[in-house]
C-alpha cells in the first residue's frame, strides 16, 4: 500500500500507521491474525476518534456522512473480530483486504476534504503535497 498523502501532517502520520498495522495484518501468519485485527482495531478507534473529534469541534460541513462511514467500518470490525478469534482466519483476512481497498477511496473523498478544511482554518490555505517527478519512459 502506498501512504495516501493529504497535506495535514497530523492525519499523514495516523494514515501511515493505519497502512503499516494493515499490511502486517495481510501478511502475518493464521496464528497472528487476531491479535494483528485487534491492533488494527485498536488504531482505528483512536484514528476516526481523532477525526471525528475534528470534524465536531471545528463545524466541518461534511462531518456526518464522514462520521457514518467511520461507524460503518467500525461496526464491521466488531462483526469481524469474533468469527477470527474462532479460528475463521478467511474472514479476517478479507477483511484486512477490503480495509487496504478501502482506504484510498475514502482519503480521496472524505479526508482530503477534511485535511483541506483543517489547513485552511489553521494556516489561511489549502494543503500542498509533493510527490516526486515520475519518469515517463
Amino acid at each position: 500500500m502506498t501512504t495516501v498523502l493529504m497535506g495535514y501532517a497530523p492525519m499523514d502520520a495516523v494514515h501511515g500507521e493505519f497502512e503499516a498495522l494493515v499490511a502486517s495484518a495481510l501478511a502475518c501468519p493464521d496464528d497472528e491474525l487476531h491479535a494483528a485485527l485487534l491492533r488494527v482495531h485498536e488504531h482505528l478507534l483512536a484514528h476516526f476518534g481523532q477525526e471525528d473529534r475534528w470534524m465536531r469541534e471545528t463545524g466541518f460541513p461534511a462531518a456526518d456522512c464522514h462520521i457514518e462511514e467511520h461507524g460503518n467500518v467500525l461496526k464491521s470490525a466488531d462483526e469481524v473480530l469474533p468469527l477470527v478469534a474462532a479460528g475463521r482466519h478467511d474472514v479476517g483476512r478479507s477483511f484486512a483486504a477490503e480495509l487496504r481497498n478501502w482506504f484510498p477511496g475514502h482519503a480521496d473523498y472524505l479526508d482530503s476534504a477534511l485535511a483541506a478544511w483543517l489547513c485552511k482554518r489553521q494556516y489561511g490555505g489549502k494543503p500542498v503535497v509533493l510527490h516526486p517527478r515520475r519518469n515517463p519512459g
